[in-house]
């Protein structure tokens, strides 16, 4: 390019090689586009059609799980305006708003499940009465949830109040949305419980599979990078640091090739167990009672209760 030539005549040259490669947006290219996508969704997969009773909104079901989580700890979050002499009214009122919605989203689940394995079951009243019986769980669920908060208490000295845990730690948030999704889970409600471990798993960097089991005075310090898989049973009073992975060693297939799905292959973590950041224990192994794995600690076999296990450098 010429340095001498005028500078808004260099612009317009560069602005004209640039639209040498522009793409117009017409009628004719929507046409193109619609058809090519259109084409797509006949494979059938990734596409949930309306007169097919769709498949459950992800949106909605956030919603019923945080008002849910609304009731367990009213007053926290803002979003409802709860008074002592006013909540019997306002806590009746949103557990009736939250049956009707959960009830229409669980039917949609397991609308989605008959599709796929031909079953004549009647999903919508099977649906109210899971959603009736989580309902009925929520203030078992609450003193769970308070005996979590007690050891997120009794296990961080930096927290001053109970407040602060229900209020800000993520651990605690991940928690009490497992254990509302794996009642679903043990329900067998499809899609739900993945949802609501997937929204905990975005909003606080911890991953709990619904199908998990964990036991009472359960505490996640840090929290960020936790992964605990769907087989792992806990115990009560245990406690895990960041980045402690709870996970499968490897998946046995099938003649052709498919992975086999429903085997135990996570581990157990007995009563009393201490688990330091980044360790790894992988597999359908047993960490005895009253246990402390240090940090870093990469381990695939059974270990014996009042063990203590270290990476030493």
């Amino acid at each position: 390019m010429n340095k001498s030539e005028n500078p808004i005549k260099q612009a317009m040259k560069t602005c004209e090689n640039c639209m040498n490669g522009r793409i117009d947006w017409s009628t004719e290219m929507a046409q193109e586009v619609t058809g090519q996508l259109c084409d797509s969704y006949a494979k059938g997969l990734g596409v949930s059609y309306s007169e097919n009773q769709s498949i459950p909104e992800r949106d909605v079901v956030v919603g019923l799980l945080e008002s849910m989580l609304d009731l367990l700890f009213p007053g926290y979050t803002g979003r409802r305006e709860i008074t002592q002499a006013g909540q019997f009214f306002t806590v009746g009122n949103m557990l009736n708003q939250i049956h009707s919605g959960l009830a229409s989203q669980i039917a949609k689940a397991f609308s989605y499940k008959c599709k796929r394995e031909n079953c004549n079951e009647d999903c919508v009243q099977h649906a109210r009465s899971v959603a009736a019986a989580l309902l009925k769980k929520l203030p078992e669920i609450r003193e769970l949830l308070l005996d979590d908060v007690q050891a997120a208490l009794d296990g961080d000295p930096a927290t001053q109040s109970l407040d602060e845990i229900i209020l800000a730690y993520p651990g605690f948030k991940c928690i009490s949305v497992h254990r509302i999704a794996h009642e679903l889970y043990v329900a067998h409600v499809p899609l739900l419980p993945r949802v609501m471990s997937e929204y905990a798993h975005t909003i606080t960097g911890i991953d709990i599979n619904p199908g998990a089991t964990i036991g009472r005075h359960f505490f996640i310090d840090h929290g960020t990078g936790v992964v605990i898989g769907e087989t792992a049973v806990i115990g009560n009073n245990v406690k895990l640091y960041q980045g402690v992975t709870l996970g499968a060693l490897s998946f046995p297939k099938d003649a052709c090739g498919k992975i086999i799905k429903g085997n135990k292959r996570h581990p157990n973590i007995e009563d009393n167990v201490t688990i330091y950041a980044e360790s790894t224990i992988l597999g359908n192994v047993t960490i005895g009672h009253h246990s402390v794995i240090g940090g870093n600690v990469w381990l695939t076999e059974s270990i014996p209760p009042y063990s203590k296990i270290a990476m030493r450098v």
